[in-house]
């Protein structure tokens, strides 16, 4: 028998599945961390703890219950967060935490300083992203100014995903994907790294080498299998950011279909028929040539749960007990939460806004209202911004055709139907909502040859599809209007 494993590194959990040459999970494993947080506006994680320690745990863990031999191990496809900036000494040592994705607002000023020089729209003519939080360019050259020992020290620049591929190959190797968040220092013209706007930011030697997903990157050493249970030998993926993994899961392939994500923030991809060039979305080559992909993430998403459930559901000790019970009284609250209107931008805010600047609001309370009422806002509010990011794709010209939702949220029943009707949208949801580490053993399996790409379709077939409710969909029209005037009105307030 054949089998692949997959593992991803999400922002607070791990997962690893061990899946076999027909789809099936023959073993799982996960493990919860938390987002490191120094200052506001900061999101880091500890790369030799979450992201190769988790790993190698999760690794042994399913190899060992399983009972699966580990040379019967075909490959390894591996995610994780991003894209994050990591310098690593030499010897391929992280010299600080890694600093996360579009949720760390830290590199601001770079962003303005970098548009100032070159021109923003020259930079998003080129690079087909305009310069946001989500660009790791500016985040480097935020170490080359606030920390220049740290920076001379750097061998490389390296994102999560490479962190792993590295300790388990000792090749530093990242996709077209992931490359493609690294502005301004990618062309996808040249589907390679670029001079033209690096200069003052890094050189070319110190990042990683650029290969497509699915291509070989090396294979597991000696080290590597000492710490993993993996067979020496065992081929691994260059691997791709975590909500890539996630899209190809769930069967996100051709042009007009999208993946909404619902997980600590919601995150989408369009495989798109072509460029998109707007400064609202983000746009990366796809997993394969000649593909492309449109995408857009919002800041805050489930992490606005967790927030709930910590400070105003304390009566429980369990998570998952105050999740079932809140669920359950936000569902006796009408659609509209009683007229309360939520802004989910508790850490700013990401697509189509790029303010981190941007703060949470919750407007029309009176006396009358609940825990409940509130509870209901908040998942509106998420879904509202959702319904937002829809529109702009709409407005940039490439409008979702099929969608496909997937993550831990799709078990959130108010959260996945309030987004149906916000957007006016049908969501389909897959019968294996495990995300990321699926779709990572399935681009191992596709990556040796041994699939192709739409026998995921056989993976993993359709459970049930989640369409919008008219009433509904009338009552979220007009809020929507509330909730972008709320915003519009009150952005000059929110420094």
């Amino acid at each position: 028998m054949k089998y692949y494993l997959g593992v991803d590194i999400g922002t607070f959990e791990s997962k690893a599945v061990l899946v076999d040459g027909e789809g099936n999970i023959v073993q799982s494993a996960a493990c919860p961390h938390k987002m490191i947080v120094p200052q506001a506006g900061w999101a880091e994680h500890d790369a030799d703890v979450n992201w190769w320690g988790e790993f190698a745990k999760l690794s042994n863990e399913v190899i060992s219950k399983s009972g699966v031999k580990a040379q019967d191990i075909r490959a390894v496809g591996a995610s994780a967060i991003g894209p994050c900036m990591l310098p690593v000494d030499e010897n391929g040592n992280p010299l600080m935490n890694g600093v996360l994705y579009g949720v760390d607002t830290r590199a601001s000023a770079e962003i303005a300083q970098l548009n100032a020089a070159h021109g923003a729209d020259n930079i998003l003519r080129d690079t087909g992203n305009a310069l946001t939080s989500q660009s790791v360019g500016p985040k480097i050259m935020w170490l080359k100014n606030q920390r220049p020992d740290l920076y001379k020290k750097a061998h490389k620049f390296i994102t999560s995903t490479t962190f792993i591929v590295h300790r388990l190959t000792g090749r530093y190797a990242i996709d077209h994907y992931s490359a493609g968040s690294f502005g301004p220092l990618y062309l996808p013209e040249q589907q390679g790294w670029s001079d033209k706007y690096a200069k003052n930011i890094v050189s070319r030697d110190k990042l990683a080498d650029i290969s497509w997903t699915t291509e070989i990157a090396g294979h597991v050493t000696a080290a590597a299998s000492a710490a993993t249970g993996l067979a020496v030998g065992t081929p691994v993926l260059t691997g791709t950011i975590d909500a890539a993994s996630e899209a190809v899961s769930v069967g996100v392939l051709q042009a007009g279909e999208m993946m909404m994500m619902y997980g600590s923030t919601i995150f989408i991809i369009l495989v798109a028929p072509k460029r998109v060039n707007d400064p609202r979305l983000w746009y990366a080559p796809w997993l394969f040539p000649g593909q492309h992909a449109s995408m857009a993430g919002l800041a805050t998403s489930g992490t606005l749960t967790h927030w709930f459930r910590e400070n105003f559901a304390r009566e429980f000790s369990d998570p998952k007990e105050a999740a079932i019970a809140l669920a359950m009284e936000a569902a006796a609250s009408p659609v509209g939460a009683n007229g309360l209107t939520m802004l989910p931008y508790f850490s700013g805010e990401r697509t189509p806004l790029h303010n981190p600047h941007a703060k949470g609001m919750l407007f029309g309370l009176d006396l009358t209202h609940t825990r409940a009422d509130v509870y209901r806002a908040l998942h509106e509010g998420i879904a509202l911004g959702t319904a937002h990011v829809t529109q702009t794709f709409a407005e940039a010209g490439v409008p979702p055709i099929h969608v496909e939702a997937v993550g831990g949220g799709t078990n959130n029943q108010l959260w996945l139907q309030a987004t149906s009707d916000t957007t006016a949208l049908t969501q389909n949801v897959r019968s294996k909502t495990t995300g990321a580490s699926y779709g990572n053993a399935f681009l191992a399996a596709l990556g040796v040859g041994d699939v192709g790409k739409t026998d995921i379709l056989k993976w993993n077939p359709p459970a049930r599809v989640v369409p919008p409710v008219s009433e509904s969909v009338e009552i979220y029209a007009q809020k929507f209007k509330t909730f972008r005037a709320l915003y519009e009105r009150n952005k000059d307030l929110m420094l």
